[in-house]
This record gives C-alpha cells, structure tokens and sequence, in this order.
C-alpha cells in the first residue's frame, strides 16, 4: 500500500511537470534602440498576458558578446526588465565594467520569461543559468560575482522543468553558446563547480570552514589548520572550491580588502579543471595565478610573508618525501608555513605512491590538532554513486575488506555488471558512451602493465607501438598514447579538456593517474594480474604491478626502509572501482578471482 502511494505521488508529479507551459523567450541586439523597439513589438504584437509576463513580472536574462567560438556572459534576474536593462546601458562608458563590452557590435541580449515566474525562481534560474554556462567550453568568463540559489518556494517542483525547456528553446536558437544539456552535465568543470547547490552536510561544513577562518585572520595566530576528511564521492572537491570561491567573492563583506588565497592540487588533471574555473569566472583576471600546484606555491612564497587562506583539494596527494622537483621533507608543513590558515581535503585510503605515504603518528599528529581547535570536520554522505546502500556496502566490502559477497539488486539502478572477456567489458562500456547520457564512460585499469611517458615502447615482440593494456590477444593503448599520433590543431582542440571528456579516449585504458578525482557515467575496471582470489580472499601481489611507486622501498622518519604495495595497489583499486556515477563494470583477469565474481553475479 505505502509503494502504491508513492508511485501514485510519482505519477502526479509527472502529470503536473508534463503540463507546465514553455517559457517565453526573445533574441534581440543588446543596445537601447532595440530595446526599445522590443518593448513598442511587445505592446502591439503579442498578447496582453505575455506583455505583463516579459514587461511586468519577474524575468531573467543573459547579455553575451564575442564570437561563436569565444563567448562572455552576465546572466541576470529583475522585476522590471525595461528599466533594469537601460540601468546596465547607463553603464556602458564604465571602462572597468562589463557593461563597457555592450558596444560591440556582436552583443545580443536574450530576455526570458514564463507565466509561473516569481522573484525566488528567477533568482534560481539565474543560478542554474550561472552554472550552465561556466561550464560551456566556447564560454571565455562569466562576469557574474555569484549565484543566489533559493531554499524552498512554490512552485520549486517545476523549476528543473522550467529550467530544461528554458535551455532547450535557447540551444535552437545558439547552439554554439547553449549546448545540448547532457554535454554540459557530463563537463570535468561542471562536476567541479563552486555553484552547485550544496548538501546539508556540505553547508555546514562550508559555514564552520568560514567561520574559523574569519576567526583566525581577525587574530594574530598563522600557520592554522581546517582537516576536512572523507572518502570518494564524499563531496569534497565541490566544497572546496564552493568554499574558496565564496571567500573571494565576499572578502569585501569580511573586511578582507587585500586577500591573499591559493587553491593547491598535486594532480594534472584536476589543476587543469581548477585553472579553467578560475578563468571563467574571472579570478585570474582579478587576481592572478591563485591556481597552482604545491612545489610551484612553496617555490614562489616565504615564511616571513605567509598568504592568508591555502585551500588543499586532494591533500593527499601531497609530498611526504623529497623528491626532484620537491626538496624539502613534508609539503604540507612547508605550506602551513607560509600560510595563516590551511583548508586541506584529505582522504587516506586515495593514497597511491610511497612518496605520498603518510606515518600513521605523523597523519594523527593533523588530525590532533585539528580536533582540539575544533577544525576537524568529516563527510560521510556518499554523494557520487547513484546506488542503494547495499551496492555501496558490496563496493565498500570488495575495496575495503578484501571479500567478495553476493552482488544485490540495486533498486536506483545501479549497474554492476561482470565480464568473461575484456573484449565484451569494452564493447558494454563504448554502448554507453554512444548515449549522450552517458557519454562520459571509459575502461581503466589496475597499474599492472608497463607504461613510460618519457620513451616509446621496443617493437620487437609487440603488437603495437603504443604502451598498452594487455590481455591474450586483446590490447588497447594506456592513457595519453593516441594523442601522440595528433596534429597540433587536434591537440589544441582537446587541450582544455580532462582525459576522460576527449573523444579519442574511448579506445585507451585509463589509470588512477588520469581518473583520481573524477567522475564516470558508467566505469569499465580492468583488474589485473596484482589483484588476485585464493582461499576465499582477495590478494594484492605487488610482484604483479608497474607501479614502481607503489611498490618501492619507503625510507621512514627513524630510517627504516619499509614497503607498503600491498596497502597502496587496494588504494589504487579503490579509486578506481568508485568512479562510476550509475555503473561498475569489471573483468577480472585472474581466473579465480574471475570466477568468484561471476558466482557472486548469480
């Protein structure tokens, strides 16, 4: 009976979001004598109910300039439109101000309106609009300071409809700037946001975060410590960059006229992502390159002069050894050291190199401290796989403890789905991506064959000139090795993009190196010859693995060597096996771990 109301819930809802009308929508040159134009059009063409909708009710509506290729933004809400534009035209002598790119001859303004339009909507569809288009690839920067989502109103249960057939109408009209949805929802920069909506969980977190800052800059106290804590798909890279977006947009409102912020991250592809947000929004503009990597940040700054604020995504990922590029001994102390306060986003069990490897007292030592300031925080709310709690426990049980149970039915959907042959997990895996859905799906793999990036493979005796994944007679090439073949107009092409978002990656194998941190519609898990089931166990055979950095000698603070494979490769597999938004695809290359896994299908 309780299922059959809540199916019963379900269908009028969808009743009610079938029946909400289109939006109304116009396309004019953004100057005053068009305006004006509209307005007389409006008045004597269209009806007296769409005239007090666009010129007497709330609306929203986004001034673009540039070319199709390269786009600027600012996206707007207001109850009178007339009025509101003509006070944005006023403007237009400001040298400093956006509005100053109105003269252009290519600006064109888009003026939205619907009949279930209230200030708290608008407002909403203005965030979501906000969203959309930083996360476009021919947008250049959005030149809004920030969003303003709304907590509930009625009618809140239309806005995703309203939103969806708002974005629909303007993708008719400009392809080029409004982009079909699904692309932009699958984007790296999207995934990473700071204007998504957040969790209850993720709010709070964010206000203590803020609140202690505050806090600590008002003192005289430096080298302070925020510790937040969670594992994959816990929601810390949106928090993050929420977070120190936040910090920038309202330092005024703080007091904080001359901030001094960093975001900090030791991975590639995630630099990237961050790169390209603070571009769009216009914080390099602003205030330089406050996107960098740890060594290039300890390289630039001194102790006698700390920054304000270091927010850390992926802190562990950070440096606990020397190495080249790095000489010191531990990045996370150089960096509190040049800092007032460090934010770090931290979760252990993603550590995957014995150069990241943190000493359980040394790690502890953080955390300590961290808690007796009451500045330790931890997330537990599983926010990426869309899965029941029994699949996320089957995934948590396999990674964490090591044991195989009975795959459950998942009543959200969630595919975990188990292959004879690599060849049948790829030919699943490419269905997906065929589907602009899911789109963004990809086969990676355990680093258990070899790669170099700096030489090129010997011939002799290889099936191919790429590195590759490597399974009987089925071979793909690792991650990164098709781009070799491109021409320089292929690879700009595909510059800005993450690993996972360029087409060519369809016929690659990715690793942790490229996939740490990101999100996958559907992920294809190769688990190879290190990953292993005897006795009714899984095993983790170091032997078996390429990872050199996984598997080498660890020197400890008393000078002990000690080796830590066995912990990092289950790592490895762990971040791997948690990238899937809607599916876990997996082959199993050895044939008892294969077996069990086929059984546990059943």
């Amino acid at each position: 009976m309780l299922q059959q109301n809540r199916n019963k819930r379900k269908r009028m809802v969808h009743n009610m979001e079938s029946k909400v009308s289109q939006p109304y929508i116009y396309e004019i040159d953004d100057n005053e004598k068009s305006l004006n134009d509209f307005e007389t059009e409006i008045k004597e063409k269209e009806s007296e109910k769409i005239e007090d909708i666009i010129l007497n009710y709330p609306t929203v509506y986004v001034h673009n300039w540039g070319s199709p290729m390269s786009y600027d933004v600012y996206v707007g809400e207001t109850n009178d439109i007339m009025q509101r534009t003509k006070q944005h035209y006023a403007e237009m002598n400001n040298v400093a101000s956006w509005q100053y790119n109105l003269r252009k001859n290519n600006a064109t303004l888009y003026i939205i309106g619907h009949e279930h339009f209230n200030k708290s909507m608008t407002l909403d569809i203005e965030h979501h609009m906000m969203l959309y288009l930083m996360s476009v690839e021919n947008v250049r920067e959005v030149h809004n300071q920030r969003g303003n989502p709304q907590g509930k109103y009625f009618p809140k249960h239309e806005l995703d409809n309203i939103f969806q057939k708002i974005w629909h109408k303007l993708h008719r009209l400009n392809a080029d700037l409004f982009p079909v949805e699904s692309k932009i929802r699958q984007s790296a920069i999207y995934k990473a946001s700071p204007l998504h909506r957040l969790t209850e969980e993720q709010e709070k977190a964010k206000e203590l975060i803020i609140e202690k800052t505050l806090k600590i800059l008002q003192s005289e106290s430096r080298g302070q410590l925020i510790f937040i804590e969670g594992e994959a798909g816990t929601g810390k890279t949106v928090l993050n960059s929420s977070t120190f977006y936040e910090m920038y947009t309202s330092a005024e409102g703080f007091g904080l006229n001359d901030l001094e912020c960093y975001l900090l991250v030791n991975h590639d592809e995630q630099i990237t992502v961050y790169e390209q947000i603070a571009e769009k929004l216009g914080l390099t503009d602003r205030y330089g390159n406050i996107v960098c990597k740890p060594t290039t940040f300890i390289n630039h700054h001194s102790e006698a002069e700390p920054v304000d604020i270091v927010f850390i995504d992926e802190a562990h990922l950070l440096l606990t050894q020397g190495k080249q590029s790095y000489q010191g001994n531990n990045q996370l102390e150089d960096i509190i050291a040049r800092a007032r306060v460090v934010v770090v986003m931290f979760d252990e069990n993603q550590i995957l190199t014995t150069e990241q490897y943190w000493e359980e007292c040394l790690l502890n030592e953080y955390r300590d401290k961290a808690k007796q300031s009451d500045t330790y925080i931890e997330l537990k709310n599983q926010l990426r796989i869309s899965a029941s709690k029994e699949t996320v426990n089957w995934i948590n049980t396999f990674t964490k403890d090591l044991k195989i149970q009975k795959i459950p039915e998942d009543e959200k959907r969630y595919e975990i789905r188990i292959f004879n042959r690599p060849v049948e997990l790829e030919t699943a895996i490419k269905e997906k991506a065929a589907s602009a859905d899911s789109a963004l799906s990809r086969m990676v793999a355990t680093y258990d064959w070899e790669y170099n990036s700096n030489s090129a493979p010997q011939m002799e005796g290889r099936l191919s000139k790429y590195w590759e994944v490597m399974v009987d007679s089925w071979h793909r090439p690792w991650n990164r090795e098709l781009q070799k073949e491109m021409d320089k107009k292929e690879k700009r092409k595909i510059k800005s993009l993450a690993w996972a978002e360029q087409p060519q990656t369809i016929n690659e194998v990715g690793s942790t190196f490229t996939i740490q941190g990101f999100d996958l519609n559907y992920v294809g898990v190769i688990l190879g010859p290190s990953v292993k089931y005897r006795d009714g166990k899984i095993i983790l055979d170091p032997k078996e693995s390429y990872n050199h950095k996984a598997t080498r000698n660890r020197t400890m603070s008393d000078g002990t060597h000690k080796k830590f494979g066995e912990k990092l490769i289950q790592n490895e597999m762990r971040v791997l096996m948690t990238r899937g938004v809607n599916g876990l695809y997996i082959y199993a290359c050895d044939e008892e771990l294969r077996n069990a896994l086929i059984d546990a299908s059943k």
